[in-house]
């Protein structure tokens, strides 16, 4: 490990990703994830990579299909309205089991919305987006250091799982500093893709990536054969932070940015006599549902707390993981605004008080 450097979030994961041997980068600038491109612009042709300023997002991900199809590590970056536009070429990604790594750094929305941060992409990121049956690995930071370790990550996820995997911040990670710490990596020395198209050197059968299927039974056996990866993906990658959840009366649910300021809100509640814990994703798919099978394993007279910066998504699937044991609660604000500790403060006494 390094000495830290102070980095603005978008400039830090942008070179984490070089860090981790991503050598080819696509995209299109959109506010509040800019940065990234730009220190993609400056840095990739120092290194021998590759920079692309594509004309649109949607060609954007086309070259990203084609890179990843190559056997490279490649990633792409964009902030909601443009990740909209990727969904499709996503969806063929997954189809065509290409591993790479997709970064929306989220704005307010719906339609062009705002530039201000926001979590209202969370249904796009975790049930979909685009068509079929496939999923995102979708990893959620909640400080600069994490953009910079999870970058890492994703790449290793794709590349064993084969899958798109995706960083989801806000505009406020995206643009905020701190100080961070570099991993030594080594990217010399990456997995082998035996079934990329890199050329067959007249030695092997020639791959093919494609994620059409005409006969409905082969396609069946693809999606199911997927289905098993994913399978593996919810046991081994599942990742969150639970703290005081067990003997919690109130037990917040929050990821990102918002969880820093629901364990600020968390600490003063504390100081007033509230038992209060929290649970962070930091995995959004697949959802820890583990953390609240264990909040709830000695007392299910809790109240579930989800606090986001929407008009609530995440809490679906925090009800889905209490599945009508315990009350489940919910508190936002949306539009670019960020909710502030005095407001979830608020909204734990009124629950505090209810009881």
């Amino acid at each position: 490990m390094g000495d830290k450097v102070l980095m603005k979030g978008n400039e830090a994961l942008a070179e984490a990703a070089i860090r981790a041997g991503c050598r080819h980068f696509f995209g299109y600038p959109i506010t509040p994830q800019t940065e990234v491109s730009a220190y993609m612009a400056k840095k990739m042709p120092k290194i021998g990579g590759t920079f692309l300023q594509a004309e649109s997002e949607v060609s954007a991900i086309n070259m990203v299909y084609g890179a990843g199809g190559a056997g490279v590590r490649v990633m792409t970056s964009s902030s909601s309205p443009g990740i909209s536009l990727k969904q499709e070429g996503i969806s063929y990604i997954a189809g065509a089991d290409v591993p790479c790594v997709i970064v929306n750094i989220v704005r307010g929305g719906p339609g062009l919305g705002g530039i201000q941060p926001a979590q209202s992409d969370y249904f796009q990121a975790t049930k979909g987006g685009g068509h079929g049956d496939y999923h995102l690995v979708v990893l959620a930071p909640s400080s600069i250091q994490e953009m910079v370790d999870l970058t890492s990550d994703a790449f290793d996820i794709g590349d064993k799982y084969r899958c798109p995997v995706m960083i989801m911040g806000d505009g406020m990670l995206g643009q905020m500093m701190e100080p961070v710490e570099f991993k030594d990596t080594d990217a010399s020395s990456l997995p082998e893709k035996e079934w990329a198209t890199s050329g067959t050197g007249m030695k092997r059968k020639k791959n093919v990536i494609n994620s059409l299927f005409i006969e409905a039974s082969e396609l069946e056996d693809l999606v199911l054969e997927r289905q098993k990866r994913y399978d593996e993906i919810c046991k081994n990658e599942v990742r969150y932070e639970a703290v005081d959840v067990e003997d919690a009366d109130i037990v917040l649910v929050a990821y990102g940015t918002t969880s820093r300021i629901a364990k600020t809100a968390m600490a003063k509640a504390k100081e007033k006599g509230y038992k209060v814990g929290i649970i962070r994703p930091i995995t959004l798919w697949p959802f820890p549902f583990e953390a609240f099978e264990k909040a709830l394993s000695k007392n299910t007279d809790k109240t579930f707390l989800a606090v986001e910066m929407s008009m609530g998504q995440m809490v679906e699937d925090v009800r889905l993981a209490v599945n009508g044991r315990a009350n489940v609660e919910f508190f936002g604000r949306t539009g670019g605004i960020v909710p502030t500790p005095k407001e979830i403060l608020a909204k734990i006494e009124e629950i505090g008080g209810a009881k």
